[in-house]
């Protein structure tokens, strides 16, 4: 391949490879020529032209395929273009010669379309610059179109669409020659020529006046011609054409108009003209007058759909502005269509009329206006419902002869203007208020007077627009709901109305799932009531039951709970009880009682079926029992309804039909168990139903579609349901009834949830639902039948398709067909059956692979697959393979060839690749020889197709046809003409799987290139493709090729292509695209980007770029998938490129945001004057947006407004780990090229305020919540202006009147909620500290406290319970927070201003108040505030209960939520809780658990009592209850930790003689470390296990003093756990809980003191290693709790915990004595030591019962010390002074236990001596230092043995310094310790022994002395050493002056020595008096001090 990549065709490397090869790379040549071109140096070019002219015009005639041709012509005109054009008339000559050829064989062919393409192009690019030569051209052309082929007529129409486009006006007078030749062809039998057609004449009548002047009724004719019998493609053109001439025939091009005089057309008359194409078709218009009369034949539905695009053309190319003017006449007008007698003439038509006049609506209304303009054409659509109602009201009234069929017209009408207002205030959402609230138009009264209609279609239109405007505006629910149940109360005696209002409780119900805050429980309950009652007494009217019994159960289980006992009796009674019941039944009734019991049950079964959907919970297995009763009545009297209809009449049937669905559909749902004993009679039932037994109509099954596989969409057309006109194109599906959904074919679905992807219900008729309901319960029952019973079933199908014959028989084989892969599909078990079962099914399936229907072809494939997969045996998947390799080696006919290709591929899709191996050659050898079958492109199509599926199921196994799959895949692609789409699309799915199998491979450089390279060209001829869908599938192959070779995928031509898409009119296209985009957008946002903006010339794209583009997009968009995806995209566009890019993207939300304040601020001004001062903050921002108006695009709706706020909240979050985003002062000093987010505080506060006070509350919530953000974020950013402020403070006024709208009284709760939450978060964050200031938001949340103590059901309610508690919580939680963070802030004490002078603050100027002023804005409420906080944790309390003490929660429900809520409400409280019990905490632990505060409570509580259920008895308690009642609260709500419970628990056992809570809150504590792992946690509950055990301390030492005072002196010891026996019941010992619990920490933290695992063969030991910071603090706060436990024991508990403490403090030690770099103790370290302390010096000492249990204790842990403190040479940084610490700890503290026990001695001398014998320093002065303590203790006994072992090596230590001195200063700090210890000997030493003891100290400091000579130039350390023996040496001699005189006199040169030295530091200190003056005086203490001392 890249041989071809050269300028010139590289002709030897062409000659060298194969013939097949050839044409992929001559197209490879032509590709890079492409590109190289426009990039090439003209000179170059010029150079070689002459050549490469020859090589391309060569080309022509070499029979190029299409792809190939396209690029030739291409680049042959670029070249002349860009080259000398001297030769371009002899290329033009040339190729005219070439078209004029005689030559009419297929293999010219090639050669022929070949110069056609060459022609256009040049024309195309060069235009007039070819002067006079166009009309022989154009002659040529016309002439070859004449008597060309199917192909060539295409490809000559789209050659001169390209003339037409080059020449423009030039052209003019081959205008009407083209004209009339082409627009015969419009009705050719070729679709690809009809689209080829279309296009021309679409560039032609850019200047051909005549088309949209004289011609303009001809064209529409044609147009409507055109599409008789066309298919999708032709319709899109087509209705292009008819739209754009319409459109242009009213308001036409200036030049066109100027250059000649032109009449223009009006609106009525262009209206008319499209009409007539609605109403009569093609038949032309004078011709039909005659059948008009008669009521002749209906147009065909192709014909409508087409002319219904055109519309939706014609207005969108007259643009928005055109509609908003027009709108009235267009309404009127689309409305007259679907009331026109011939658009309804069968109730089929009528539904297919009003669903396309509806698209109609949706696409231009919902498009193309903007929010303003929608809600003046609601006002339209309103005036035009009341005017059709006032029409029928008179019509009824004047007994008019007509009155039935205007009736019927009007109620068609209805249901189109009913169904687009309903879509429209849905699409609206809360931005529609205007249109409900404004009494001129009146919408509400306009249709809730439609429930009164004489037609049912339009009382439920009605009821559905009432359920979108209740979903929309969810305030409206309840109000609408009450409405309805008076007017069923007032309006009992007339069947509509009750009809039409219980329609439209229906519906308002149904709706209520779609509100997040629901309605009040009791208007659900007053709605069943009205019902119940209206069911009573409506035995007559039709209809009324049906829907009122279905109604029940909408609301869901806590409201039916309470009616199911009334309700399963009624509906038992509806049925006979028995078969006598049932014959009495028979025999008595005419007809009209009889539909009215029919459908009486029919509502019955339809309630039972919504109570098991919709409230699985209550579906016991009592209620199931019950429920069969009456099912099983309907069953026995299905039996019987045909000999009633005999006797009754035929119009009995639709009743019965509707029982019977409804039956279906509830047995469908019930476990197939429960009904095993009527299979039978049922199952002859479904099967008589969908064989069509008793049904003389040849009525299809509409599932069989969703039945197939989705993959298979390519061969039975139903990709049809991903393109934008899917609602309309359903009309033309061929199974029966397809496309007809309404309304009033199932009134049920009113109520029922719509489907996703459906705007609105829309179920098929009666009789095709039957069949449907049918089939899907058949699915259902089979794998539960008897293998004997399927058979019979298999064979009576095969019977029932044998007996049918021509159209009857494929629709019994297509619901039989249906049935059965609705069986296999849900079978789960695991066999079909035994042999003659299998045969039975293989049978009936191969037969239908021979079927002329494709879809019936489709199915038995995949029935054939499923059954493979059922069955699951080798053997008989051979079998069937084998059938069709036979099939298809000898089958010469496209059916079979195509039924039996299907089938290998479904049997791969279902057996997968491993279990159809064997297979796999033999297919795919068939496979690639079908697919080359270019006689039938059907063939090819089901072959590749199948070709797709095995490669994708096969995976990696297929890695060895992947090459000559490829080769074929790529021939097919350059020859196969484009206009066989369907092979194209199957290629594109063919090269997607080979991408996949080959994978990462696809990186590598060797072998795999050619393979890339070859999919690479085959995704850029797709890309070339005209087809959206191959494009799509080109798009998708690019994507997968990308994620396995990033690299060699061409972004840069990718990027724009992909741009250009976004704008395509193909939704599956702009699908392909936009998911393509968000692949690349994951981990190449910026190029992507870049790419596009090069774009921007050519496109729409301005500078906001591709993000603009794709925010543009969400406005226009209904798609879920594409609309997920654009975001997704957005999304990681934004993660990548925002923090760079900030202010880009910053003014892209602001754009979208600022287009709201147009309509918000024309509302604002209407406000009456009183609020002055509240609209100057409200209108800061109205000048916003203003210079929008120029632009014409539609101004972002809410949705996209909602997604620009949470950008704004993402913006913020992604600048978070960048502090200098939120630093002023360092934004200021940077280089202005860094964008930082404190310089846009501004923007980010606007932005959050127009949101926060816009219409939609989506978007309330979203501002509010970036407002949030912005004050977390921005709360401490000094402003470096005014130091000590802050910079938000500026903004105080946005943020209050951002936040004031939302107290407002009717804002939704949640909304409200989240605003308490911005409350608290404002005054929490301190930005403000003046309290005037503040009060603005602080009074906010006062009045919503007040709301809250309004108590329950105070207020009418509008929305739930839940919403009630939601918003009550929230304001709780708010008032917490702020409590909280006022005592956080005044935690400094400063003098706190009492609360009376608050009023002199403005007099005083105050400006800045100590914090202590928040306090004073808490303080008031406090007294009110406690009571409510206290009663939600009680609410809690209970809420957590487990479910089986539910029946304990009290029946009325709690202070802040209702029974029925209970579910939801424990969501609101889990939410809030935590810092309310954190308030709680801290305020009763302030007030000494509300001592006093009951006194003055008592005079408001009642006031108040209603918040409280037991608000009043608190009073009534002692004070010590009501503590005690708190302090179980709380505690209780200990389940989840946070230490606020630390301030409360000392008083806790201040109140209970049991620890029974403190061993819960023990246990619910070790369950949290169980299930929570971050430190932090930990640590906190440390701390409250701390508290707790100081706390138990107060408690038992309380005791202890009580009992001395009682004189009970003697039972002292046995006070504390374990009493005399020592005994600690674990469950009742709160030591051995504490204990449990510690015990878990440190093994967490420190694994190795389990002494398990170190037995555990698998153990490898750990060296000891430094814990992290966190983990640290964790274990030492844990070893000081073990430390304190002994003291809650009596003597002989102690000793029962004792080892185990000991054990792990000694442990621990071990464990985490690590030396550290700077020589610090860590914190474990400090704490065991300090632990060890605690334990040794406890009282327990002096216990004399326990003596010698405590000195063995003693001792063992001294041994265990010596023992880890081993020098080993596995722990070479074991801190020996730690070690040795504890060692002297138990030497001081513990002498009397260690005296004389050698063995513990002579460890301790040794580790003494290994320290003193030590290389480092620092261990030489710890050592000496703790020597030095031990030498000194108290007792003798202990001391003298230590002295006598260690002070000759210390001596000897000492005398060695002389030679060599210390070189560092701690080098000498150890010698300076050792000789205070040398001090401290000599004066413990009695005075007959000095002499001896100054012998050896005296010369030791005088060898340390220097010589006078070697002093100035010595170390600084050596002088030090020689200071200070010099000044000691001082000192000693005045302290022992006799024996001082002796040493020295015994030694004279010791004398000299020290005389010596004395001079010399007398002449020095005279010079340096100064330095001697700061010379410091020497300590006896030691220098070196520990954090924590442990002595």
């Amino acid at each position: 391949m890249e041989l071809a990549h050269s300028l010139l065709l590289n002709e030897d490397a062409l000659a060298q490879i194969t013939e097949a090869k050839r044409p992929v790379f001559i197209f490879e040549w032509l590709r890079f020529l492409d590109k190289v071109l426009v990039a090439a140096n003209r000179v170059d070019v010029k150079e070689k032209q002459k050549k490469l002219v020859e090589q391309l015009t060569g080309l022509i005639s070499s029979a190029p395929g299409p792809p190939t041709r396209k690029l030739l012509a291409k680049n042959l005109a670029t070249l002349y273009s860009i080259g000398d054009t001297f030769t371009v008339f002899q290329t033009l000559d040339k190729c005219n010669e070439i078209i004029k050829s005689k030559d009419d064989t297929p293999a010219y062919l090639p050669t022929k379309l070949a110069a056609v393409a060459c022609v256009g192009a040049f024309y195309e690019k060069m235009g007039r610059m070819l002067g006079s030569s166009f009309p022989d051209t154009i002659n040529n052309l016309l002439k070859a179109l004449k008597s060309a082929e199917s192909q060539g007529r295409g490809e000559i129409l789209l050659s001169l669409q390209k003339v037409l486009s080059g020449l423009g006006g030039a052209a003019a007078s081959c205008h009407r020659d083209i004209y009339k030749n082409a627009r015969s062809l419009l009705t050719d039998r070729s679709m690809a020529v009809r689209c080829a057609v279309a296009k021309c004449l679409l560039e032609l009548q850019n200047e051909a006046v005549f088309m949209w002047t004289t011609e303009l009724e001809n064209v529409a004719t044609l147009c409507f011609k055109a599409l008789e019998g066309s298919n999708y493609g032709v319709r899109v053109a087509v209705a292009k054409l008819l739209g754009t001439v319409m459109a242009t025939a009213l308001m036409p091009k200036q030049a066109a108009v100027m250059r000649q005089n032109v009449k223009r057309a009006t609106l009525e008359e262009v209206l008319e003209l499209m009409a007539t194409g609605f109403l009569r078709g093609g038949s032309g218009f004078l011709k039909s007058g005659g059948e008009m009369l008669k009521g002749g034949g209906s147009v065909s539905r192709e014909v409508r759909v087409g002319v219904t695009q055109a519309y939706v053309v014609f207005v969108t190319t007259l643009g928005g502005q055109w509609l908003e003017r027009n709108f009235a006449t267009f309404l009127s007008h689309v409305l007259d269509l679907v009331s026109h007698p011939r658009a309804t003439q069968t109730h089929v038509e009528a539904v297919y009329s009003r669903r396309c006049v509806s698209f109609m609506l949706r696409a231009t209304l919902g498009g193309l206006l903007g929010e303003k303009a929608q809600i003046a054409a609601g006002k339209e659509i309103c005036q035009a419902i009341s005017k059709q109602m006032r029409a029928v009201v008179n019509d009824i009234s004047g007994e008019n002869k007509a009155g039935a069929a205007d009736v019927s017209a009007s109620q068609h009408v209805m249901v189109c203007a009913l169904k687009e207002l309903g879509s429209l205030v849905q699409s609206l959402s809360a931005t529609a208020s205007p249109l409900i609230q404004e009494p001129s138009i009146g919408l509400l009264e306009t249709v809730t007077s439609v429930l009164l209609h004489p037609s049912m279609a339009a009382r439920l239109a009605a009821a559905w627009c009432l359920r979108c405007v209740a979903v929309a505006l969810p305030y409206q629910l309840t109000p609408l709901l009450d409405r309805c149940a008076e007017r069923i109360n007032n309006l009992k005696s007339s069947p509509e109305a009750v009809s039409g209002y219980s329609f439209a409780m229906a519906a308002l119900l149904g709706g209520v799932h779609q509100c997040p805050l629901g309605i009040p429980h009791s208007k659900g309950k007053t709605s069943l009531s009205c019902l119940l009652a209206l069911i009573s007494q409506q035995h007559c009217l039709p209809h009324t039951d049906n829907i009122a019994t279905t109604l029940l159960l909408c609301p869901g289980p806590s409201l039916v709970r309470y009616h199911l006992p009334k309700m399963l009796l009624l509906w038992r009674n509806v049925f006979p009880r028995s078969q006598k019941e049932l014959e009495a039944e028979k025999a008595r009734g005419d007809s009209f009682s009889w539909q009215v019991t029919l459908e009486g049950r029919a509502g019955a079964l339809c309630a039972m079926r919504s109570f098991v959907a919709h409230c699985p919970e209550l579906l016991t297995e009592d209620v199931i029992r019950r429920l069969m009763t009456p099912i099983e009545c309907a069953m026995t009297m299905m039996s019987h309804v045909p000999a009633i209809i005999k006797v009754h009449g035929a119009h009995l049937k639709a009743s019965a039909a509707m029982v019977r669905l409804r039956l279906y559909d509830i047995l469908a749902l019930l476990p197939p168990k429960t009904y095993e004993g009527s299979f039978n009679a049922l199952l002859r039932e479904l099967v008589a139903e969908f064989t069509l037994t008793d049904n003389s109509a040849n009525t299809t099954t509409s599932l069989l579609r969703s039945l197939c596989h989705y993959d298979d969409s390519v061969l039975m057309g139903s990709w049809l349901q991903e393109t934008d006109h899917k609602s309309i194109e359903d009309q033309l599906q061929p199974n029966s009834a397809s496309g007809s959904g309404a309304l009033e074919h199932d009134p049920s679905s009113i109520y029922l949830r719509v489907p996703i992807g459906e705007a609105i219900p829309g179920p098929l008729p009666l009789g095709v639902s039957v069949i449907d309901a049918s089939v899907a319960l058949f699915g259902v029952v089979f794998p539960h039948v008897s293998f004997k019973h399927r058979l019979q079933m298999l064979d009576h199908f095969a019977e029932c398709i044998k007996q049918a014959k021509g159209v009857r028989q494929q629709a019994v084989q297509l619901n039989i067909f249906t049935a059965v892969l609705s069986a296999l599909k849900v079978s789960k078990c695991s066999t079909l059956g035994p042999e003659e079962v299998r045969k039975s099914a293989l049978a009936l399936v191969m037969g239908a692979l021979d079927n002329p229907n494709p879809i019936l072809r489709c199915a038995a494939g995949e029935a054939l697959g499923r059954m493979a997969q059922v069955v699951g045996e080798a053997t008989f998947i051979a079998r069937m393979a084998q059938t069709s390799f036979d099939k298809l080696k000898s089958a010469r006919d496209v059916v079979s060839r195509t039924g039996h290709s299907l089938a290998l591929g479904c049997l791969h899709r279902y057996v997968g690749g491993i279990g159809s191996g064997q297979h796999l050659k033999t297919s795919v050898s068939i496979l690639l020889a079908l697919a080359q079958d270019g006689s039938s492109h059907e063939v090819q199509t089901w072959a590749l197709h199948s070709l797709a599926l095995i490669v994708d199921s096969s995976g990696p196994m297929y890695r060895g046809y992947v090459e000559p799959t490829l080769s074929l895949v790529l021939t097919l692609l350059l020859t196969v003409p484009p206009s066989h789409t369907e092979v194209h699309q199957c290629l594109g799915r063919c090269l997607g799987a080979l991408i996949t199998t080959v994978g990462p491979e696809l990186q590598g450089n060797s072998t795999i290139s050619t393979i890339r390279s070859s999919c690479l060209v085959g995704c850029a001829i797709m890309q070339d493709h005209s087809d959206s869908l191959v494009q799509a599938a080109a798009i998708s192959c690019l994507q997968q090729l990308h994620m396995f070779a990033p690299r060699h995928v061409n972004l840069s031509s990718l990027v724009p292509c992909l741009c250009v898409h976004l704008c395509s009119s193909h939704l599956l296209l702009r699908r392909a695209a936009v998911a393509c985009l968000r692949q690349l957008a994951q981990r190449e946002a910026a190029e992507v980007c870049e790419y596009a903006m090069s774009l921007a010339k050519r496109l729409n794209i301005t500078e906001t770029g591709l993000e603009g583009v794709l925010f543009g997009m969400l406005d226009r968009e209904t798609d879920r998938k594409l609309c997920s995806d654009i975001h997704d995209t957005l999304g990681h566009m934004l993660s990548s490129l925002a923090v760079e890019k900030l202010s880009h993207w910053l003014k892209l939300c602001k754009d979208v945001l600022a287009a709201t304040t147009a309509v918000v601020f024309e509302v604002k001004d209407e406000e009456d004057s009183e609020k002055k001062d509240e609209m100057d903050d409200d209108t800061m921002f109205t000048g916003l947006g203003e210079d929008d108006k120029s632009k014409p695009s539609v101004a972002p709706r809410w949705v996209t407004r909602v997604f620009a706020a949470d950008c704004l909240c993402r913006i913020i979050l992604l600048c978070e780990n960048d502090k200098a985003h939120f630093d002023l002062a360092a934004a200021q000093k940077l280089d202005s090229n860094r964008d930082q987010l404190v310089l846009h505080l501004s923007d980010l506060i606007r932005m959050a305020f127009m949101a926060a006070t816009d219409h939609s509350n989506q978007l309330r919530m979203a501002g509010l919540q970036a407002l949030e953000d912005i004050i977390k974020k921005f709360a401490s950013v000094p402003e470096p202006e005014f130091p000590g402020h802050v910079i938000l403070e500026q903004y105080q006024a946005n943020v209050g009147a951002a936040l004031r709208p939302a107290f407002s009284p009717d804002t939704p709760s949640d909304i409200t909620a989240k605003a308490c939450q911005v409350c608290s978060t404002w005054i929490g964050s301190g930005v403000v500290s003046d309290l005037n200031d503040l009060r603005r938001v602080h009074n906010l949340l006062v009045s919503s406290l007040d709301k809250v103590q309004a108590g329950k059901g105070s207020s009418s309610q509008l929305y739930s319970e839940s919403a009630t508690t939601m918003e009550k919580l929230a304001v709780l939680k708010a008032w917490a927070e702020v409590r909280l963070q006022t005592l956080m802030r005044s935690k400094p004490a400063k003098p706190v201003r009492s609360a009376d002078d608050d009023d002199d603050d403005d007099d005083l100027g105050a400006g800045v108040l100590p914090p202590d002023s928040l306090i004073t804005l808490v303080q008031p409420e406090l007294p009110s505030l406690s009571r409510l906080w206290l009663a939600m944790l009680r609410d809690y309390a209970l809420l957590t209960l487990p479910a089986e003490f539910s029946s304990q929660l009290p029946p009325d429900g709690g202070a802040f939520y209702t029974p029925e809520t209970i579910d939801t409400a424990r969501l609101h409280y889990r939410g809030s809780w935590a810092p309310v019990l954190h308030a709680v905490a801290l305020w009763l632990s302030s007030t000494g658990f509300g001592a006093g505060e009951e006194k003055e409570e008592v005079p408001s509580a009642p006031s108040k009592a209603p918040a409280l259920p037991q608000g009043a008895s608190f009073t009534t308690k002692t004070f010590e209850e009501s503590v005690e009642d708190r302090m179980h609260l709380m505690l209780g709500k200990e389940k989840c930790i946070i230490c606020s419970t630390v301030y409360s628990i000392p008083a806790f056992f201040f109140l209970m003689n049991t620890s029974v809570r403190t061993l819960e809150l023990l246990n619910v504590l070790h369950r949290l470390l169980l299930t929570r792992d971050p430190p932090a946690v930990q640590l906190q509950v440390t701390a409250v296990v701390q508290e707790t055990i100081r706390a138990a301390q107060d408690h038992l030492q309380r005791q202890r003093t009580s009992k001395e005072e009682e004189g009970e002196k003697d039972s002292q010891p046995c006070l504390g756990e374990g009493g005399d026996k020592g005994e600690l019941v674990p469950g009742k010992s709160l030591v051995f809980a504490a204990m449990e619990l510690l015990v878990f920490i440190l093994v967490r933290h420190l694994p190795q003191l389990n002494t398990r695992v170190k037995e555990s063969p698998s153990h490898v030991p750990l060296r000891p290693q430094r814990l992290p910071e966190e983990s640290a603090r964790l274990v030492a706060n844990t070893v000081s709790i073990l430390a304190e436990l002994p003291s809650l024991c009596s003597p002989a508990g102690s000793m029962t915990i004792l080892p185990t403490a000991l054990f792990l403090i000694t442990g621990v030690l071990r464990e985490t004595a690590v030396k550290t770099a700077d020589n610090s103790v860590p914190l474990p370290v400090s704490a065991a030591l300090q632990g060890i302390k605690t334990i040794i010096t406890s009282p327990l000492a002096r216990v004399e019962s326990m003596q010698t249990q405590w000195t063995g204790l003693v001792r063992s842990s001294l041994a265990s010390v010596l023992e880890h403190s081993q020098p080993d040479e596995s722990r070479p940084d074991m801190d020996e002074v730690s070690m040795l610490t504890a060692i002297t700890l138990f030497l001081l503290s513990a002498s009397n236990e260690l005296v004389g026990v050698t063995v513990l001695q002579k460890g301790c001398m040794d580790r003494f001596r290994n320290a003193l014998n030590s290389s480092d320093p620092w261990v030489q002065a710890r050592c000496y230092q703790l020597l030095l303590s031990v030498f000194q203790h108290s007792s003798r006994a202990l001391s003298t043995p230590y002295i006598h072992a260690l002070a000759p090596l210390m001596v000897e230590k000492l005398k060695a310094v002389e030679r060599s001195r210390p070189g560092t200063a701690a080098e000498l700090q150890a010698v300076q310790e050792g000789i205070r210890v040398l001090e401290n000997l000599v004066g413990m030493g009695e005075e007959q022994n000095r002499v001896q003891l100054l012998a050896l100290l005296v010369p030791t400091l005088v060898s340390y002395l220097l010589d006078e000579n070697a002093i100035s130039s010595a170390p600084q350390v050596s002088k030090g050493l020689h200071d200070f023996a010099l000044q000691n040496l001082m000192r000693i001699g005045p302290l022992y002056p006799a024996a001082f005189k002796i040493v020295i006199g015994a030694a004279p040169e010791l004398k000299i020595r020290l005389e010596s030295a004395i001079r010399a530091n007398q002449a020095s200190s005279r010079a340096k008096a100064a330095a001697r003056q700061a010379q410091p005086t020497v300590q006896a203490a030691p220098t070196i001090k520990l954090k924590t001392s442990f002595f």
